[in-house]
């Protein structure tokens, strides 16, 4: 470890499912019983906006009910102490980085305690329910929806992750499902300007292969162990 510098760390799904929040995709390929198709791409928001505000009302909702876990902890430490460069990247809409106290963050999918005018693409913070139609307190114009980053559309801040990716000397992929791109290509890239890998994760993912190390098991117990490696 004494030779690492620059780290990059990707969360996904698995890593707040371990809090209490329910991963998308669920049996069927249904989210939280829905079809991806109904509730996370702009063809649905353009057919059903109610339903859509709806369900991203309700998950934001649920943030009140749930804490940091250890793993959340584990990075927040990290990024507090570590001396290099270190960015973490997270799919995941939730604010339990955040909460847990990480600072050196990107949400890449956009955030639930976030609205977007979808006129002048202004992000506000926002705490409460977000109806169809609601204004945008910046252009006035009845725009505003989740911001959340549907199927289709390109993720935030792709330009900074790709920077990062290619200084990086470890990259870490925690609690991902290795099948959502361009999230899963990280390791490719990652590996391509030599950067060492590692995956903890629960099971196996699709991207295992691409690693040089995994580790398997719930991200509360590998986390915290592996940010006392690094530390230590």
């Amino acid at each position: 470890m004494r030779d690492l510098r620059n780290i990059v760390i990707l969360t996904g799904a698995g890593l707040s499912a371990e809090s209490g929040i329910a991963t998308f995709r669920g049996p069927g390929g249904l989210w939280e019983g829905h079809r991806v198709e109904d509730v996370c791409t702009p063809q649905a928001l353009a057919r059903d906006p109610e339903l859509v505000h709806r369900f991203y009302d309700a998950r934001r909702e649920k943030l009140a009910s749930v804490e940091p876990n250890p793993a959340h902890l584990a990075l927040a430490r990290l990024d507090a102490a570590w001396p290099g460069e270190l960015l973490i990247v997270t799919q995941n809409v939730d604010d339990l980085h955040e909460r847990a106290g990480a600072k050196r963050l990107i949400h890449m999918h956009g955030e639930l305690k976030s609205a977007l005018c979808a006129l002048c693409g202004i992000r506000h913070d926002w705490e409460d329910s977000l109806p169809p139609r609601a204004e945008c307190p910046d252009c006035g114009e009845p725009a505003l929806r989740p911001d959340i980053v549907f199927f289709g559309e390109m993720p935030y801040r792709m330009e900074g992750i790709e920077r990062a990716l290619a200084e990086a000397d470890l990259f870490v992929s925690i609690g991902t499902s290795g099948a959502v791109y361009p999230a899963a290509g990280f390791v490719q890239t990652a590996k391509y300007h030599g950067s060492r890998t590692l995956e903890l994760n629960l099971d196996p993912s699709e991207g295992s292969a691409w690693f040089g190390e995994s580790r398997l098991g719930p991200a509360g117990k590998l986390v915290p162990e592996w940010v006392d490696e690094v530390l230590g």
